[in-house]
């Protein structure tokens, strides 16, 4: 999504060789004209699916998916990281190790939002080492619902987590997948590179 790909350019920070910061547009401040354009496209590339529910984990995954919501005229469902007074039964519950905050959260949605008869589309900011989307897939499977695939704003290619999830056999789509992030320099993966090495 070439878009995407210059909002990054413009505005990304390279804090290392595999920290990508995008806190101007993506996951502290949000571009809501980005976000329309972003959930547009994950609905047509979806739109087959049969989605019936998107879910996604908060904070950043919301806004993408909200608008992904709005386009396939689906609800939004998202996993909290934090324990709520209010949710405290009937959970679906999934540990996540964060490799940007060295830590591990339990994650959890209510049972009521998710159903076996559910096809789900998974939404998520970021795909590195693959935690978050499978901790995701983990409630799904815990629901008795069904996968539709697995939309993702940036995947860090040079990471394995796409990899994994495409040897599982879900459908992972990557609006922008980086290739590289040396010498304080964003260098993009083609799509049909990424089609050739999955043959």
């Amino acid at each position: 999504m070439e878009l995407l790909k210059e909002k990054i350019k413009q505005e990304g920070k390279v804090l290392s060789d595999t920290v990508l910061k995008v806190d101007s547009f993506l996951n502290h401040q949000i571009d809501p004209e980005l976000m329309l354009e972003i959930g547009k496209e994950f609905a047509a590339r979806f739109k087959e699916e049969g989605v019936t529910k998107i879910l996604t984990l908060e904070s950043s995954g919301i806004a993408p998916a909200v608008m992904t919501g709005l386009y396939l005229n689906v609800p939004v469902v998202f996993a909290r990281k934090r324990k709520s007074l209010t949710l405290v039964n009937d959970l679906l519950t999934a540990e996540v190790y964060s490799f940007t905050k060295q830590e591990t959260n339990e994650i959890s949605v209510s049972q009521k939002f998710i159903s076996e008869n559910d096809r789900l589309l998974i939404i998520d900011d970021f795909l590195a080492n693959g935690q978050a989307a499978l901790g995701l897939a983990d409630i799904v499977d815990q629901a008795k619902a069904s996968i539709a695939g697995m939309g993702i704003v940036i995947e860090k290619g040079f990471q394995d987590g796409g990899k994994q999830l495409r040897e599982k056999g879900y459908k992972v789509e990557s609006l922008a997948i980086v290739q590289s992030l040396a010498n304080s320099k964003v260098t993009f993966t083609q799509v049909e590179e990424m089609e050739e090495s999955s043959k």
